[in-house]
């Protein structure tokens, strides 16, 4: 195993928030904060971050609706960064276009592009592009593989339930990538990780709430049935991705995330009728080292993302920094403390442990 710390890739995930300022009240535009999120990119990629990627929406208070659109704007800004998104709600998309979309990114980075396709955990997609909830699953596993085939050939012949049938047609451009590698994203569903194994696909867990540890049963069930697929679970990778932010003291980054953090969470409480006020006691429950929310100094951030490592085998930890709108300088060095500081810690320690084994 002393090889597979260098696989640990760490990176950033966004739904490039444009919810109300908690402090002044002030809201940003979508413009802005698209172009922020291309500033970012670079950035992430000067400090040596692994991945940047970026969530679909079609909502008010987030600007991602387009997210290959922004990547494109960064690739030719970078070098080395992969671009993906996270995640491309495929259940309402065409998959044809997503490829095209994908594999041009993936041109003009030069072969750093991703998908990671989800069901998506907001549903404004569905009615905005003509799509029944009550085909929710249906359409996704239809769209996947239609995405999958267009991915393995040139020329595809295709029929489904939900969209015309393709009849030995092309689709074009061709990724630089052969394959363009293509997640599954789940938070925390069972038959999703079953289906990412089955597939020998990898797979990106969205753990927001509880314990990370908890996931382990079911990176267990992605890796049998991998196995029982006749894919290798140890060449697959698994990521996960978590709210968090580095401060240069851990107190300073408590008491900064914690407004936006708070007023993005009680919205979306809201609306799903979770019924319970998002307190301080509760966001620091999950700040301690056995929760879900990466919220630290550097060493701090470090040893919670060791410590999932250790737990679930991840290869891929994404830190999703501005749950809610925080000004663009605070999160700039967040990025910059995560690529020069957290990760060397990260990669070091784990170097340093694999290699005893």
């Amino acid at each position: 195993m002393a090889d597979s710390a260098i696989n640990m890739e760490i990176g950033i995930s966004t739904f490039l928030e444009t919810t109300p300022d908690p402090v002044t009240g002030e809201v940003i535009s979508h413009a802005e904060r698209l172009r922020n999120a291309v500033e970012e990119i670079v950035l992430a990629d000067q400090v040596g971050l692994d991945v940047y990627g970026i969530g679909e929406h079609h909502r008010p208070d987030y600007a991602g609706a387009a997210p290959a659109v922004v990547l494109a704007a960064a690739a030719a800004m970078t070098k080395r960064i992969k671009l993906t998104s996270a995640v491309t709600v495929l259940s309402s998309d065409d998959p044809v276009r997503v490829y095209q979309a994908f594999s041009t990114l993936d041109g003009i980075s030069n072969g750093r592009a991703e998908i990671m396709a989800g069901r998506g955990s907001f549903i404004e997609s569905f009615p905005l592009f003509g799509y029944s909830l009550d085909d929710y699953d249906e359409l996704f596993e239809e769209k996947l593989e239609l995405l999958l085939a267009i991915r393995s050939s040139e020329k595809v012949s295709w029929r489904g339930g939900h969209r015309p049938a393709i009849h030995n047609l092309g689709v074009y451009p061709r990724s630089v990538q052969n394959p363009l590698p293509v997640w599954i994203a789940s938070g925390g569903n069972p038959q999703s990780a079953v289906r990412a194994g089955m597939l020998g696909l990898p797979i990106a867990f969205a753990i927001i709430g509880g314990m990370p540890e908890s996931f382990a049963p079911l990176v267990d069930l992605y890796k049998k049935a991998a196995a029982k697929s006749g894919h290798d679970p140890a060449k697959l990778p698994i990521a996960t991705h978590s709210h968090g932010f580095v401060g240069e003291t851990t107190e300073q980054a408590a008491d900064l995330f914690f407004p936006p953090t708070q007023a993005q969470m009680n919205v979306i409480g809201r609306e799903r009728g979770w019924g319970q006020h998002y307190s301080r006691a509760t966001y620091d429950a999950a700040r301690s080292l056995r929760g879900a929310l990466y919220v630290g100094d550097p060493e701090y951030v470090a040893e919670k993302i060791i410590l999932l490592r250790k737990n679930l085998g991840v290869t891929r930890f994404f830190l999703h920094v501005n749950v809610g709108t925080m000004p663009h300088r605070e999160v700039l060095r967040a990025i910059e403390l995560l690529g020069t500081r957290v990760a060397p810690i990260v990669r070091k320690e784990l170097a340093r442990s694999e290699a005893k084994e």
